[in-house]
């Protein structure tokens, strides 16, 4: 097993967030994640979930799943047009202002990936009521430098289908330990995951731990409800990427900032906190030392929504890793703030006892 260091996390984030993973084709990153993790008990299904120990549970001990999603948000290619550019459709929840102008990569049938860029009508070409607003997501094409159907079908192998992610690369400031990349949203949580679970192994526990790496999440949390029915968890313990604010609130409106710690969510638009886990999180946190973060957030969700009302009701942790402009190409977040997460969940996963997850 190897010690978690800033090495070994840094070197594994670059890798995974430098990974093609949009919703559906998530495939790339669950072969590097299945590389990195010390488990023999791998498995996927068919909707691209990868489970981690789920066949090496005892059956006197409850079963805590650490779950994350693979996916990142991106396009797909839903025309290509007389003039070789393409047309696509969203995958995850973009904000439109956000797409023109960037770098993007298609993966062909062949798994080749093609660079492309979406356009972005200069302004001499604009008129006076088209500078004033918003272009519309269909009026959005990719480029990839051709200039005939022929020749983006014909050479690059692309087609109708084919997924596309932003085209971006890994960085990292040692002076303020703040990393960029795209796929913060939810490749930090797969990392998390990774380390808890090498970690955890060979060790006497109270509790089975098990990985899911769920698909899916930015189309609905569909690898999620999948998971949560199959593995049927006692306990679940959920890493996002989730929404950092302190670039657009200032002061203690800000609720989730880089370098203050994980975030414990109360609510969010798919699921209110149980009080009891969130309590109990906390009082690990503090007697830890391990700072965190509440929010209170009115939209969005993780794969908690979906945990936490399967079957009989499965009590459930959402630990965020504060991430500035997710669902963006580019994102900022902190090396200790993933630490802090990481270092939580084995404190629990140590300590906790079958009585106490019972009494959630």
């Amino acid at each position: 097993m190897k010690k978690i260091t800033d090495s070994n996390l840094l070197n594994s984030i670059e890798e995974l967030t430098n990974c093609f993973g949009a919703p559906g084709f998530e495939e790339d990153v669950l072969e590097i994640i299945k590389t990195k993790v010390n488990s023999k008990s791998i498995k996927t299904d068919s909707i691209n979930n990868l489970y981690i120990g789920l066949d090496e549970v005892e059956d006197d001990k409850p079963i805590v799943a650490f779950d994350c999603h693979s996916d990142e948000v991106g396009f797909i290619v839903e025309n290509i047009n007389p003039n070789g550019s393409l047309t696509f459709l969203q995958l995850g929840g973009w904000y439109v202002g956000n797409i023109p102008a960037h770098a993007v990569l298609i993966k062909n049938r062949k798994g080749e990936f093609i660079k492309g860029v979406v356009t972005s009508k200069p302004p001499h070409f604009m008129t006076p009521e088209e500078l004033q607003k918003l272009p519309k997501l269909n009026e959005l094409t990719i480029d990839i430098g051709t200039s005939s159907y022929e020749e983006t079908t014909q050479l690059y192998g692309i087609e109708v289908g084919n997924p596309v992610v932003p085209d971006v690369k890994f960085s990292y400031d040692e002076k303020i330990k703040v990393m960029r990349a795209k796929a913060f949203d939810n490749r930090l949580g797969c990392v998390a995951v990774i380390e808890v679970l090498n970690t955890l192994i060979n060790k006497d526990l109270n509790i089975n731990p098990v990985g899911i790496i769920s698909s899916q999440e930015e189309m609905g949390l569909r690898g999620a409800e999948v998971a949560a029915k199959r593995v049927k968890p006692n306990f679940a313990i959920i890493f996002e990427g989730s929404p950092a604010d302190d670039t657009f609130r200032d002061g203690n409106a800000s609720h989730g900032a880089l370098r203050k710690g994980l975030q414990f969510r109360t609510i969010d638009g798919g699921m209110i906190s149980n009080l009891r886990v969130l309590n109990y999180a906390r009082k690990i946190a503090d007697e830890k030392n391990i700072p965190y973060q509440l929010i209170a957030r009115e939209k969005g969700s993780t794969n908690g929504a979906r945990y936490h009302i399967s079957g009989s009701g499965i009590p459930t942790l959402v630990i965020g890793i504060p991430t500035r402009y997710i669902h963006t190409h580019y994102s900022y977040a902190s090396l200790e703030d993933l630490k802090s997460a990481i270092k939580l969940a084995l404190e629990i996963a140590r300590n906790i006892t079958k009585e106490e997850i019972e009494s959630f």
